[in-house]
């Protein structure tokens, strides 16, 4: 009995002590946590207002915080999203229970490397992703047995993978996704071989290749290696992976041969190693991958037929594209009952497609184009009614296009030109309501463009040049609001021009040459703000040239040459900016205008006996004009003084109630302190002080009475315009909140009955576009002051897209919307087209309206997804931010005609990269791209082998943000990092 009491006592003392014991430590959770709050987080938002003391001492109830439901001690802590800032809080893991620590999407900083982090090697989940951690990674050398995930990536760790990352036992997840992690992938990674997701992706390694022993990973599931440089051949081993369900090594520079083992890696589902520079043939035991439903090898050198048993795989998606594969396409493919996407593009398939192609699968996506087919297209490609998209553009096919194709209601994208087609096109083609592009250009089609295309409201480009169409071109085509391009040329259409085609406001291109159109050119062109290109050449076109052609404001394209048109050269046509001016071979008369006399334009004026200029040879000179002509000269003066007498009083009146004595009709708003009334102000809106002209309006200096500078930019348009109301509104709203050294300053706005103003801070130096790529521009801007400008614009953006609450979109980021101060600081400016990112989301989520369709951006400076979707993001605003390095690097616009066909800047960088010599140390250093810069680079600038070797690193980033997936575009907050770190070491 004795013995049981004493036993029972000691029970009783062991279960008090231990009672003791998980007390103390939750009072000491509760301690640590406090003293942490207190010490070491930046709190900015009081997320962590309930971490307060309380008569428990218990952090249980506080928010982000996890207790053990037995014994009330701490195992998790997760601030994820909290905004919160400061170095890495390692007092968190004092607490010895902890066993999760999430810290990721905020912005804590510095380094790893302090003893302090040997503290949380007792955790089992460690998450400090999305910050900006800078230095060497962490050394886990210390213990860190019973970590199973590490999550380090979006942030900035550099160098070298350490050795201690080997030696992490139970390690199952390894994510340093998009940091500058600059070494190899050491071999000892393929010591952790409980991992399951092993993702490198976004680095730039230097001499990386794939371990040979990654084999060893007999677990992994998820390899995800894009975009990260890597160079050589595909391990053998890696058919060892026969848990991998995922493999993304896509954006590379991968050689050799995809290797036969792959046949055994038989839990795939996806395969991507797009973009890369694979050879030889697709290996025969791909086939057997039966859970496979994604194979993208595109952009590679791959060779060879596309094997049968390949196309009758359960694949809902197949891309071969920009490859060399030859042969026909295996007629199995058609008994695909999974097949969603099927991309063949740029390869050299020829003979015809399976003709059950599209009937038992429900295709959606269609782009065999850039190939070597015949024949004519599969009648069932929309017998699913899913198709969305057909591309077939450049192949061989003839015959008609399948009747079946007028009634599929869900296509939305059509291109087919360049190939042999003929007859009539169906009659559904032209009226699909979801259509944004019919491409049919360079056929043989015949026929005429039916009335019932009124009812493709969404159609943004209309091209069927070089075709045998006929008819007139009817005036339901002006019912397609959205339409950007027409071109109608080379077909034998006849009648006069629309004269309602002048009301398509967002039209760019217009082009209707080479056809039999009679009638006067229209002349009521006021709504073509937008117009930067007219062809109305070869045709039996007669009347005057329309003066208000002058007025347009973009307008760099105008070839109106053989026709029949008569009277004089208007003068008002030399206000334009013309690339591009032809008037030759018609009946024109008069003196050419002074702004068209030089040599250069002698050919675009040849052809009327009419026209005289005294001293452009071989025109002949200009007679004095005789006793007739004096009579005219003398009505012409009377008619001006009465002209000059209504206009003095036209001033008087109407614009007496711009300056303010209808005062009800002005609203006036100050933003900054400006010695400058609106009466004032329209004492200065005058051709003397006018500095520039564009898509919105016209610009003006302004001297103040204190005399400092100021731009005034004029809208166009009437106030009761929708869409100048829109520009003015968005403008005023996003410039009146936001504040930052590289966004143009609002400084005063005025809105009246007739006119809308807004007074900005005065750039001396204008637009980048102007500076770069003037006469001598380009020689003024030197290598470092190039870089200076493009961080500067870079952080106008991030603070847009980062820092604004609500974020803003800008939309039409561009050389010439960045403008430069007198010591070149750029500013971000025009914000006409800017939109909250709530904007953004909430006209993509309404479906049918004008706003989701509306063009936002300027040509070869939109991403390529606006093609596909019409819609952007801030994504968008980093691809056209990307092609703006590309300017600063080769001193070239976007659509350079020196590029050639349908090439812009980006392509041709990326092709002039990949064709380059490879070898030497660029080779060595793993490049994704060999760039060749004596093509590539301004000639105008002579940068220094220090400066060289930046721009390098800089067209890197320019292609990470050209990158054609948005979601492989880093943020404009990561591209500053990006700039920062790559900052030039020297300067001329």
């Amino acid at each position: 009995m004795g013995n049981w009491k004493l036993g029972g006592c000691s029970a009783l003392v062991l279960c008090f002590l231990l009672c003791f014991s998980a007390a103390a430590a939750v009072n000491g959770d509760y301690e640590v946590l406090l003293r942490v709050k207190d010490s070491q987080l930046d709190d900015p938002d009081g997320i962590l207002s309930d971490w307060v003391a309380n008569s428990e001492r218990s952090a249980c109830n506080w928010i982000g915080i996890s207790c053990d439901p037995k014994n009330g001690t701490v195992v998790s802590i997760d601030l994820s999203g909290f905004n919160l800032a400061g170095g890495f809080p390692s007092d968190f893991c004092r607490i010895r229970t902890l066993q999760n620590l999430s810290l990721g999407d905020n912005f804590f900083g510095g380094t790893l490397t302090s003893p302090s982090f040997a503290l949380c090697s007792r955790l089992s989940l460690l998450n400090l992703s999305s910050n900006t951690f800078v230095g060497s990674l962490p050394d886990f050398s210390s213990g860190f047995t019973a970590l199973e995930v590490l999550n380090l990536s979006f942030n900035n760790f550099s160098g070298e993978i350490p050795p201690s990352f080997g030696r992490l036992p139970s390690l199952k997840v390894l994510a340093l996704v998009a940091n500058l992690l600059n070494g190899s992938i050491p071999s000892f990674l393929c010591n952790l071989t409980e991992l399951t997701r092993l993702e490198l992706t976004w680095n730039p390694f230097q001499q990386a290749s794939l371990p040979e022993d990654i084999g060893n990973l007999t677990k992994l599931e998820n390899l995800w290696i894009m975009e990260s440089y890597l160079i050589g051949e595909i391990p053998v081993s890696i058919g060892n992976l026969t848990s991998l369900t995922n493999m993304d090594l896509s954006n590379n520079a991968l050689t050799g041969r995809i290797p036969d083992t792959i046949a055994n890696m038989r839990s795939l589902q996806h395969i991507e190693l797009f973009n890369n520079l694979l050879s030889g043939e697709l290996p025969v035991g791909i086939s057997k991958l039966s859970a496979l439903v994604e194979l993208d090898v595109s952009q590679n050198n791959l060779t060879g037929n596309l094997p049968e048993k390949i196309a009758a795989m359960p694949l809902t998606s197949l891309n071969l594209n920009d490859n060399f594969f030859s042969g026909e396409v295996p007629v199995v493919l058609a008994a695909n009952r999974n097949l969603r996407q099927l991309k063949l593009f740029n390869n050299s398939f020829t003979g015809s497609l399976p003709s059950e192609l599209g009937k038992n699968s429900e295709l959606e996506d269609f782009d065999v184009s850039t190939n070597g087919f015949t024949g004519q297209l599969p009648q069932y490609l929309c017998h699913r009614n899913k198709l969305q998209r057909i591309v077939v553009f450049t192949n061989l096919f003839n015959g008609t296009i399948p009747g079946s194709y007028g009634d599929c209601d869900t296509l939305n994208y059509i291109r087919i030109e360049n190939n042999q087609f003929s007859g009539e096109v169906p009659s559904g083609f032209w009226s699909l309501s979801g259509l944004s592009h019919l491409h049919l250009q360079n056929n043989q089609f015949e026929g005429t463009v039916p009335p019932s295309i009124s009812s493709a409201e969404s159609m943004t480009s209309l091209l069927i040049a070089g075709n045998r169409f006929s008819g007139n071109i009817p005036s339901e085509i002006c019912q397609l609001h959205e339409l950007t391009v027409i071109n109608l040329s080379k077909n034998k259409f006849t009648g006069d021009v629309p004269s309602c085609i002048t009301g398509l406001k967002k039209l760019q291109k217009l082009e209707m040459q080479e056809n039999q159109l009679t009638g006067e050119i229209p002349a009521s062109v006021k709504s073509w703000t937008d117009l930067t290109e007219l062809n109305l050449s070869n045709n039996h076109l007669y009347g005057t040239i329309p003066p208000e052609l002058g007025d347009l404001p973009v307008l760099t394209y105008l070839d109106l040459s053989r026709n029949l048109l008569s009277g004089e050269i208007p003068m008002e046509l030399t206000k334009l900016t013309l690339n591009q001016f032809n008037v030759s071979d018609n009946r024109l008369d008069g003196e050419v205008p002074s702004g068209f006399n030089h040599g250069l334009l002698i050919s675009s004026l040849m052809g009327n006996p009419g026209l005289c200029s005294p001293n452009l040879k071989p025109l002949p000179r200009c007679s004095k004009p005789g006793k007739a002509k004096l009579y005219i000269v003398v009505a012409l003066a009377i008619c001006a003084l009465v002209l000059l007498v209504s206009l003095i009083w036209f001033l008087r009146t109407k614009l007496h109630v711009c300056r303010g004595k209808r005062k009800k009709l002005w609203k006036i708003t100050t933003f900054q302190r400006v010695g400058l009334s609106h009466s004032d102000l329209f004492d200065h809106l005058t051709e003397a002080n006018l500095i520039g002209s564009g898509g919105s309006g016209r610009v003006y200096r302004v001297r103040l009475k204190s005399g400092q500078m100021v731009a005034a930019k004029k809208l166009w348009g009437r106030t009761h315009s929708p869409e100048a109301e829109s520009v003015f509104r968005s403008e005023v709203e996003t410039l009146s909140r936001v504040r930052h050294g590289n966004i143009v300053k609002l400084m005063f706005s005025c809105i009246g009955e007739e006119c809308r103003v807004l007074v900005y801070e005065y750039m001396e130096n204008g637009s980048l576009g102007d500076l770069l790529h003037g006469e001598k521009g380009g020689e003024l801007l030197d290598w470092p002051q190039r870089f200076a400008i493009a961080l500067g614009a870079a952080q106008g953006l991030a603070y847009l897209h980062h820092d604004c609450v609500p974020p803003i979109v800008h939309r039409d980021v561009k050389s010439n919307n960045i403008l430069l101060d007198v010591e070149l600081r750029p500013h971000v400016a025009d914000f006409g087209l800017a939109k909250t990112l709530q904007q953004v989301a909430a006209d993509a989520a309404t479906e049918g309206q004008d706003v989701m369709s509306k063009v936002a951006g300027s040509y070869g400076y939109i991403a390529p997804e606006y093609a596909y979707t019409l819609k952007v993001n801030e994504k968008s605003d980093v691809y056209s931010f990307g092609v703006v390095l590309l300017e600063l690097i080769t001193g070239k616009w976007p659509n350079d005609p020196s590029f050639g066909e349908n090439k812009d800047i980006v392509k041709w960088v990326t092709e002039t990269a990949l064709s380059s010599p490879q070898g030497g140390d660029d080779e060595a250093a793993g490049n994704n791209y060999f760039w060749d810069m004596d093509q590539l680079l301004d000639p105008r600038m002579d940068p220094s082998a220090d400066d060289l070797e930046e721009i390098e690193k800089v067209l890197d980033v320019a292609l990470s943000c050209t990158s054609a997936s948005p979601t492989n575009r880093p943020s404009m907050r990561r591209v500053v990092e990006l700039l920062k770190v790559r900052k030039p070491t020297s300067s001329k």
